[in-house]
């Protein structure tokens, strides 16, 4: 058969081919059928092989990613063009092949050649099978942008489907090696390309930081609600709050929300919830007796603060409440006055019979507070007896008091009971008291009661309950975490905020010293001549403050202490002695942090800086009340954590008192987020986010190092 000419062979193609695209591959053989099958045959029978290569080529690239599409186009446009030097663009294919598939060209998959026996292949047929048709350039660019409306496609959907933290940053990787010069798409469509890319995976840094905080508080969220056993078990859930007997004055009633929101918006209320009460801004417009009027007129107390403005009317219209405001404020009246009024009006309407009750319950975290608490009311149940009225018998029950004193209160019956957890559960197991009749629960310091382990005594207290409640929650630290727990044993609640929570006093002038370890006992002396006495001073440790308290005696300073190491007694003596200035200086640990109240103390010393950025705030609220002014002095030195440091940093800004320059130089990654808001959502710390809470990590490394760790002396682990 005489051979066919590579000039005859290129005449063949040019003539067939140029006006088919990559599509009519089959309409090309089929227009060279009718040919003779002479010499042509060979040349058509390359032309059909890499035409199938073509094809091959196109399912594999179709079948890869998006990012590997595009990053593919450049070879494939390069592979598609005219030919210009076949041996060096076969190199080129070559070596790009193996650069991106780490697989060598020469082992791709290709389909079998079909030669005829005894033929000589020429130099130029082997030129001709890289060989490719010409595709006009209207063709071409149709293919690209119908590429290019795919992959923004596809990069959309990707976007939405949320990916790992691994995943993300190969992904940043690839769009930044895709966003490079492409030869073959003009400047416009890489502008629209890159545009709609930058769209969709658009999310800053800021948002993806609320995002994961939202998903880490949900994971640390409490599952079980703040309820009793059988509330839970039965799944009572009540809709409506207490319906009480008392309201607002009419022409109160009469005036217009903006009104409201004004009061509120003046003295720096923020409340939620449905359906608020209105702001009232005298005590007399509370409808409250004028023995409680005189009576608080001799403490000199003539009008209400701000969270008693917003506060006394929600109870007592018989709302669920939660009450956050800054050390000094007058939580106190809040549960005080309306548990008063209630008592009374039932008081009235049936006097209680023997064992009956109590009505009213408060829990405190610490026998101080609740004496504390005890002795208020004790105060104006008095005065209301010496005007008329009936005698409200209130009852204390704490630890390390007998309780042979307290049962002889509840035999007569009672009205109100001031109570610790631990002696409070005690009396329930033993059945020497009952919660029949109670309808009225407040927490002082709930957040503390809550976070430090009580929280199962609290739903064992709840379990007690006959009936619906109104429950009250109080606290000047309250992270969101612990309020969101709490919701879930109110009825409609109603938040009131004065201040952020867990925000230090702005009467407290806060000063922040270094002093080296050894150097602290020392100058204890030095600081307590700032101010006259009487002066707190708070240490971490009971033997801290042992030694604080021998210290001071030697040197003739006027001192007591308590701390949780020391009889009930002991206690009552120090703080009673301190509080009616007796002595000049006392040294507690956090156990009278909380809530005690001392009108007269001007200063307070911060021995050590403690663990928790609450503490400190509480400790420093034990001066600077009722809007006078105050001097708290804290120690640190290297041996402070660095985290709390930076609390401390940004209490000191928040509350726009002197930062030290030795303070002012630490820095944090996660203070670029400082204003997005409350700072920790577990904690309430300002300078950290819930994402490097290391209170949050103890407790998790706590968590899994108990996992695996078998329990031997539960009743169902005794068959070791």
């Amino acid at each position: 058969m005489p051979s066919t000419s590579s000039a005859e062979i290129e005449t063949f193609m040019v003539v067939d081919v140029p006006s088919k695209g990559l599509g009519d591959v089959q309409s090309t053989s089929a227009s060279t059928a009718e040919q003779p099958q002479g010499n042509n045959l060979v040349a058509r029978q390359e032309l059909i092989e890499k035409n199938e290569a073509i094809a091959t080529l196109e399912m594999i690239i179709q079948q890869r990613s998006v990012g590997f599409q595009y990053k593919m186009r450049n070879i494939h446009k390069d592979y598609c063009a005219p030919i210009e030097s076949p041996k060096k663009k076969n190199v080129d294919m070559e070596q790009a092949h193996t650069q991106e598939f780490n697989i060598p060209y020469n082992k791709m998959a290709e389909p079998p050649k079909r030669t005829r026996r005894g033929s000589d292949t020429s130099e130029a047929e082997d030129e001709q099978d890289k060989f490719v048709p010409y595709v006009p350039v209207k063709e071409r660019r149709k293919q690209q942008l119908l590429k290019l409306g795919r992959i923004v496609q596809l990069t959309a959907e990707a976007s939405n489907v949320p990916k790992s933290s691994s995943e993300n940053e190969h992904d940043e990787e690839e769009t930044e090696e895709s966003w490079g010069r492409k030869y073959n798409i003009s400047l416009l469509d890489q502008h629209t390309e890159l545009k709609k890319i930058a769209e969709a995976k658009k999310i800053s840094a800021v948002e993806k930081q609320l995002k994961e905080e939202e998903k880490i508080l949900e994971s640390v969220a409490e599952k079980k609600a703040l309820m009793g056993v059988a509330e839970l078990a039965k799944g009572i859930q009540y809709e409506d709050p207490i319906k009480t007997s008392w309201t607002p004055p009419r022409y109160i009633l009469a005036k217009s929300k903006s009104r409201h929101e004004k009061i509120r918006e003046n003295l720096r209320i923020l409340t939620d919830g449905e359906d608020v009460p209105p702001p009232l801004c005298s005590f007399r417009e509370m409808k409250l007796p004028k023995a409680i009027l005189l009576a608080m007129a001799k403490r000199n107390i003539k009008k209400p603060s701000p969270i008693q403005v917003q506060g006394i009317p929600a109870v007592l219209a018989g709302r669920d409440l939660i009450g956050i405001a800054f050390t000094g404020s007058g939580k106190t009246l809040v549960f005080v006055l309306p548990i008063i009024m209630f008592s009374l009006e039932q008081e009235l309407k049936l006097p209680f019979a023997s064992r009956e009750g109590p009505y009213g319950l408060i829990i405190c975290p610490s026998r101080e507070l609740a004496k504390q608490t005890h002795d208020i009311l004790q105060y104006y149940c008095r005065h209301l007896q010496e005007a008329g009225m009936p005698e409200l018998r209130i009852v204390l029950s704490i630890g390390g008091v007998p309780v042979n004193d307290a049962l002889a209160i509840i035999q007569q019956g009672v009205h109100i009971m001031v109570a610790t957890p631990g002696r409070l559960m005690d009396m329930l197991d033993k059945k020497l008291v009952n919660l029949d009749v109670c309808r009225y629960l407040c927490m002082d310091e709930a957040d503390r009661m809550i976070d430090m382990g009580f929280e199962e005594d609290v739903r064992t207290i709840f379990s007690y309950f006959k009936g619906q409640r109104q429950t009250l929650l109080f606290s000047a630290t309250m992270p969101k975490k612990i309020q969101n727990f709490a919701k879930s044993a109110l009825v409609k609640p109603v938040t009131i905020n004065v201040g952020r929570a867990g925000a230090a006093s702005m009467n407290v002038t806060q000063d922040v010293e270094y002093v080296k370890q050894e150097a602290k006992v020392v100058y204890l002396l030095e600081c307590l001549q700032k101010t006259p006495p009487p002066v707190l001073i708070f240490a971490e440790k009971k033997q801290d403050v042992d030694a604080i308290h021998e210290y001071l005696l030697l040197k003739g300073v006027e001192a007591v202490a308590i701390h949780g190491g020391k009889d009930q007694d002991e206690r009552y003596r120090s703080v009673e002695g301190f509080r009616n200035q007796q002595k000049d200086v006392l040294v507690a640990t956090d156990v009278a942090s909380k809530g005690l109240d001392f009108p007269d103390v001007q200063h307070v010393i911060n021995y050590d800086m403690p663990d928790d950025i609450e503490n400190y705030v509480h400790r420093i609220g034990r001066t600077g009340r009722s809007g006078s002014k105050g001097l708290a002095t804290t120690f640190i030195n290297k041996a402070t954590e660095q985290y709390v440091l930076l609390d401390l940093k940004h209490l000191l800004l928040e509350a726009k008192q002197k930062v030290p320059p030795f303070l002012g130089e630490l820095c944090s990654e996660t203070e670029k987020y400082a204003d997005l808001g409350d700072g920790c959502s577990y904690c309430g710390g300002l300078g950290h986010r819930i994402t490097e809470c290391p209170k949050l990590e103890a407790i998790q490394s706590k968590q899994a190092s108990n996992i695996g760790r078998r329990d031997y002396l539960s009743n169902t682990a005794a068959d070791y």
